[in-house]
């Protein structure tokens, strides 16, 4: 198995996107909106559809990681 999909933090933009933080921490979409919605893991509203972004630092603290750049 190829390690093309493996993910570098340090190349993943400020604010990232449901799918993206689902990737990242392994669970699925749904799991990151209810995470949303309890205040685990705050969403940033953009836009006039309200597209949910999540912060990278706030998604590496909560897998115990903090961002060295």
């Amino acid at each position: 198995m190829s390690n093309s999909s493996k993910v570098n933090l340090s190349d993943l933009p400020d604010l990232l996107t449901i799918k993206e933080v689902a990737s990242i921490l392994r669970v699925s979409p749904l799991t990151v909106k209810r995470w949303g919605k309890s205040g685990k893991l705050p969403a940033i509203r953009i836009n006039s559809r309200g597209d949910r972004r999540y912060r990278k630092e706030v998604v590496l603290r909560l897998l115990g990681m903090e961002n060295n750049s």
